[in-house]
């Protein structure tokens, strides 16, 4: 008891000041912070001070525990947030990456292919010259598939008025403008049936159709006097089963009296520097020898090219497409000996021709510079050839007629040049059904008795035994 008659408590102790603090006060958690109070009232006095003397230690090991969980998320091999959320299990983070997991295996699974992702894509180019307008645009329309892509040519020799007719025609078409697969030359060339200007054509239309896309699988020539002998859905499906580097070029390495008479003389084309149509014409007197460096081939001037032979050609990394193409310049009938000597000596691609020109053509004998004009006596003969395409008619001949009844299955369906496939829709409304579509559903094919015509004869010179015995011999 004191003097003043009080207890003594610690309260009224006096000790000397702590670590210098000003003005004598004792040092105490709770002049520092709130939460030491609360602390301080449940803890023992030492207790509580002892653990905020160390409070500077707590938060370092808190950081270092952070930084290790950050680095182990960072490096572990996994993608998936589940790595991070494994140091700290619960119900709701194991579903997260769940989800999240069936997600990503949703999202690699491969996609079903389209279904018309099997059917092929044909490039055609059909050319005519003086007087074949409007054979050549009911041509046109007799192989019309919103599918495939067509680059068409009135040569030099018509009339300024029909090349602005054509080009007209086809940019006033609501289908070849909806579709946008229809390109017409109008540069006209020059084009000489026996000299080099129908291969610099040719090259030309198949130049023109790589520039524009090169999702298309086979380039097909023809003219204005052709004609198919099976609708475009019966080829589509026929073709669909081929593989896609098959080449259809009509050849023989036996020259016969075409070495002396064609391969020998030396010709100029008129066609190569001229405005106006003429024949060719011979160099002279002087004949050259056969070629040591490469072997010449022959056959037929209508061909059906893979799209990768045609990229050979045209872009020629190799230099025998160039090679040759200047010296079948002098050539008689170059367009019947420039593609299949190119294929033939040129070893990538030997064992991808069918020797066919997927023609149905018929020669007098004996045989003259053209073929015979087929018409409605030939009719059965065409159909047992199993060719998609045939030739020559002569204009307007009733026997076209006749195979747009029987063979095409009814060209002209309301009131159109058409014919009708399954492009057109369910009500066969082809120039209705595209201007809705726009051909989006051109895969969709209604294959008839011509896709199993063509099918035999896919059997006879692809799919044969023979096929690897009848190339470039």
């Amino acid at each position: 008891m004191g003097a003043n008659g009080r207890a003594d408590s610690p309260s009224s102790t006096k000790t000397p000041p702590r670590g210098g603090a000003a003005g004598g006060e004792l040092y105490s958690p709770s002049a520092k912070s709130p939460r030491a109070g609360i602390l301080s009232s449940l803890l023992p006095t030492g207790l509580a001070a002892s653990l905020f003397e160390r409070r500077w230690a707590i938060s370092g090991a808190v950081t270092v525990f952070l930084f290790i969980v950050a680095t182990l998320t960072v490096t572990s091999t996994s993608s998936s947030p589940a790595s991070f959320f494994s140091f700290f299990p619960s119900s709701g983070s194991v579903e997260l990456v769940q989800h999240q997991q069936a997600a990503a295996n949703v999202s690699s699974a491969p996609r079903p292919p389209h279904p018309g992702a099997n059917v092929p894509r044909l490039a055609y180019l059909v050319s005519g010259s003086k007087g074949d307008l409007d054979r050549l645009w009911r041509a046109l329309h007799a192989l019309y598939h919103p599918r495939n892509l067509y680059v068409v040519h009135l040569d030099r020799e018509a009339p300024v008025g029909e090349r602005l007719e054509l080009a007209r025609r086809v940019a006033n078409s609501t289908v070849f403008r909806r579709v946008g697969n229809v390109e017409v030359i109008r540069r006209a060339n020059m084009v000489t049936y026996r000299g080099p200007t129908m291969v610099a054509n040719t090259l030309h239309a198949c130049a023109m159709l790589l520039r524009r896309s090169r999702d298309w699988d086979w380039f097909i020539n023809l003219s204005a006097s052709d004609y198919p002998l099976m609708t475009q859905d019966d080829i589509l499906h026929a073709f669909s089963a081929l593989p896609r580097n098959v080449n259809f070029i009509e050849h023989t390495g036996y020259l016969g009296w075409k070495e002396s008479q064609r391969a020998k003389p030396l010709i100029v084309d008129p066609g190569l520097y001229s405005s106006q149509k003429q024949d060719i014409f011979y160099a002279g007197p002087t004949r050259r020898e056969m070629p040591t460096a490469f072997k010449l081939f022959t056959g037929s001037a209508w061909v059906g090219l893979s799209r990768d032979f045609a990229e050979y050609v045209v872009w020629g990394w190799d230099n025998l497409p160039r090679t040759l193409l200047m010296y079948y310049a002098n050539f008689i009938s170059s367009p019947e000996g420039y593609f299949q000597t190119v294929l033939c000596n040129a070893p990538r691609f030997v064992p991808t021709v069918a020797n066919h020109d997927l023609h149905h053509i018929q020669w007098d004998t004996p045989p003259r510079q053209h073929p015979h004009a087929l018409g409605l006596a030939d009719m059965d003969r065409m159909v047992r050839s199993d060719a998609p395409f045939a030739r020559k008619f002569p204009r307007d001949d009733p026997v076209l007629d006749a195979i747009d009844a029987h063979l095409l299955g009814g060209r002209g369906w309301n009131g159109t040049m058409f014919v009708r496939g399954g492009w057109c829709g369910e009500e066969g409304d082809c120039v209705g059904h595209v201007a809705a579509t726009g051909g989006e559903d051109s895969w969709v094919l209604w294959p008839g008795l011509g896709a199993e015509r063509l099918r035999r004869l896919m059997d006879r010179i692809v799919r044969s035994e023979a096929f690897p015995n009848r190339q470039c011999k």
